[in-house]
């Protein structure tokens, strides 16, 4: 058992995944995970959720599909800037055990998917009211 969740990525929502992770991709010299390449025909890209890896295969960002991001206004403080970390721990046991400890140093329980069977899974609140899911990988 564990009570310190790893780190697994950090995501972020866009309108356009495949062109965003396409920057990041560029940028920081990393490469899509497997099964997450560019399409080979020229149709329109569909995803909504892509992976970018290091050299070694270790997770980077992730990226969602969202319809309508408020673009944020930093350093304005009007809208803040918006992500959300993925982390993972090894089973259900750990998976109820970091719940209850980050509960305790403050966070907020906003989702509760512990009884999904394909991927079991909080979504938290840090104290600043920031999201992030801790599920079983």
């Amino acid at each position: 058992m564990t009570t310190h969740p790893r780190l697994l990525q950090t995501v972020l929502d866009a309108t356009d995944v495949r062109g965003l992770a396409e920057f990041y991709r560029q940028l920081l010299g990393l490469r899509y995970r497997a099964g997450d390449e560019p399409p080979a025909d020229p149709s329109p890209d569909e995803a909504d959720w892509l992976v970018l890896v290091h050299g070694d295969g270790g997770r980077a960002l992730a990226f969602q599909q969202v319809e309508h991001p408020t673009p944020a206004t930093w350093p304005s403080p009007a809208v803040p800037m918006q992500l959300h970390l993925d982390t993972t721990v090894p089973d259900l046991e750990s998976l109820e055990a970091v719940r209850a400890r980050a509960e305790a140093l403050g966070a907020r329980l906003l989702l509760d998917r512990a009884d999904d069977e394909q991927e079991p899974l909080y979504v938290l609140a840090d104290p600043a009211c920031h999201p992030f899911c801790v599920f079983v990988a």
